[in-house]
C-alpha cells in the first residue's frame, strides 16, 4: 500500500523544528549553512539538533540552537536518556538528515506530524519507514541534499555561511603553534576514516618537499589520535625533519578549525577536516578517487580538487562513469594511487602562486 505523504504547511507556521544528524564530522560541518539559513528564514522558530557526542565539541556555542547530545558509546542507555528528554515534547517538523540504523531507532522517539527524510535511493537501512515526506532524488552534493530538506518547507533562499563558534583561546592556541613565516602555510591531513581513501604517505612526502623548495612553504600536519594517522605523521616528520610541525592527535575540534583558519591551503583526502577548512574559508586541495567529489568534496573549492573517481570506475570497476549509480564507490584496487604527485602540485600552484605578498595571519571563520 502506498503511504500518504504529509501535507507541507507554510514555513511561517512551523515554529518547532528538530534535526537529526549524529555524524560524521564533515557531514555535520556541512549542515551548518542550513542551520544559518533556518535562523534567517524563521527567526522565531525553536531549533533542536540531536547530534553525536563525538562531533558536539565543534558545534558547542552555536547560538539559538538547542543541542541534545547522543552518545552512542552508552548503547541502550543513550536511547533511554534521549527518550526521557523528549517525553512530552512535540515538534512541527522533523528533518531526518541521517539514514542509518542508529538514527532510525531515534525517529520513533520524536513526535512530529511532518517527518521529512531522504528519497528511496538515499534512505538507507529503511529510513523511509520512519518518515512521511521525502526530498526528491538528485545526483547532488551532500550540502545540497541538506538544503533540499528546508526547500521542502518552502525556504529557497540559501545562506552560505558556516559561523563556526571559535573562541579567542582557540585562535591563540593555533597562533602560538603556527607563527607566520616568510612563505605560505600548507596544512596536510594525511589520514581518513577509511584506509581506502588515504593517499600513499610517500607521495605526501614528495609533495611537501616540492612545496618547501618551490614556495618556501611551512607545513603543519593535522589529524586525529588514531594509530594509523599518528604513524603517517611520524613517517612524514622523519623524512622531513625541518619545516614541518606535527599536530596530529594534539588538537580539539575547535583548535583544529583554528589551525585551518591560519593555513593558506589544506591538502587532504576525503575526510572531515576538508569540510572544516572549507567552513573557515581556507582553500582545499582535495584528493578523491573512491567517491565522487561532486558528492562530498570541498563545497567552495571544486576547482582545486584532484578527481580520479571517473578513471577509477573505468579501470578498476570496468564500468562507464557516466552511467554508474550515484551510490557506487570504488572499494578495491587502490584507487587513490591513480592520483599523481604532479596532479597535486599543479593544484597547489593555483593557490600559492595567487596569494597576496602578505598572507593573512588567520581568517575569521565564516
Amino acid at each position: 500500500m502506498k503511504r500518504k505523504e504529509a501535507v507541507i504547511s507554510s514555513a511561517s507556521q512551523i515554529q518547532r523544528i528538530v534535526i537529526v544528524r549524529l555524524s560524521a564530522l564533515g557531514d555535520v560541518t556541512l549542515l551548518l549553512p542550513v542551520i544559518e539559513t533556518l535562523k534567517r528564514a524563521l527567526p522565531r522558530a525553536q531549533l533542536t539538533w540531536i547530534t553525536g557526542a563525538a562531533v558536539y565539541p565543534l558545534l558547542e556555542g552555536i547560538p539559538d540552537v538547542e543541542f541534545l547530545v547522543f552518545d552512542k558509546r552508552r548503547g541502550l542507555r543513550a536511547y533511554l536518556e534521549l527518550r526521557r528528554r523528549l517525553v512530552g515534547r512535540s515538534f512541527d517538523a522533523l528533518l531526518a538528515m541521517q539514514a542509518s540504523w542508529r538514527a532510525n531507532f531515534i525517529y520513533p522517539l520524536i513526535s512530529a506530524p511532518l517527518r521529512i527524510g531522504f528519497d528511496r535511493v538515499r534512505a538507507r537501512d529503511g529510513q523511509w519507514l520512519f518518515t512521511n515526506h521525502a526530498i526528491p532524488f538528485a545526483r547532488q552534493h551532500l550540502l545540497d541534499s541538506f538544503f533540499a530538506f528546508i526547500e521542502a518547507l518552502g525556504i529557497t533562499e540559501r545562506v552560505l555561511s558556516w559561523n563556526l563558534p571559535l573562541t579567542e583561546a582557540d585562535r591563540a592556541w593555533a597562533a602560538e603553534r603556527m607563527p607566520r613565516k616568510r612563505g605560505p602555510v600548507l596544512a596536510v591531513n594525511p589520514g581518513a576514516s577509511k584506509t581506502e581513501r588515504e593517499w600513499p604517505v610517500e607521495r605526501f612526502i614528495e609533495v611537501i618537499r616540492a612545496a618547501q623548495a618551490r614556495w618556501q612553504a611551512s607545513v603543519v600536519l593535522t589529524g586525529g589520535p588514531g594509530a594509523r594517522e599518528r604513524e603517517a605523521g611520524d613517517k612524514i616528520s622523519a623524512a622531513l625533519p625541518s619545516g614541518v610541525r606535527n599536530l596530529i592527535g594534539q588538537t580539539t575540534l575547535k583548535q583544529l578549525a583554528a589551525v585551518m583558519a591560519r593555513a593558506d591551503c589544506l591538502l587532504a583526502p576525503d575526510t572531515g577536516p576538508v569540510h572544516i577548512a572549507n567552513a573557515v574559508g581556507t582553500p582545499v586541495v582535495g584528493l578523491y578517487a573512491v567517491a565522487p567529489p561532486a558528492l562530498s568534496g570541498p563545497y567552495r573549492y571544486p576547482g582545486l580538487t584532484v578527481n580520479r573517481y571517473p578513471e577509477a570506475v573505468r579501470t578498476i570497476l570496468g564500468r562507464d562513469p557516466r552511467n554508474v549509480e550515484w551510490t557506487a564507490r570504488v572499494h578495491r584496487g587502490e584507487p587513490m594511487r591513480l592520483i599523481a604527485v604532479d596532479d597535486v602540485l599543479s593544484r597547489l600552484a593555483q593557490v600559492f602562486e595567487n596569494l597576496p605578498h602578505e598572507s593573512p595571519a588567520g581568517r575569521t571563520p565564516r
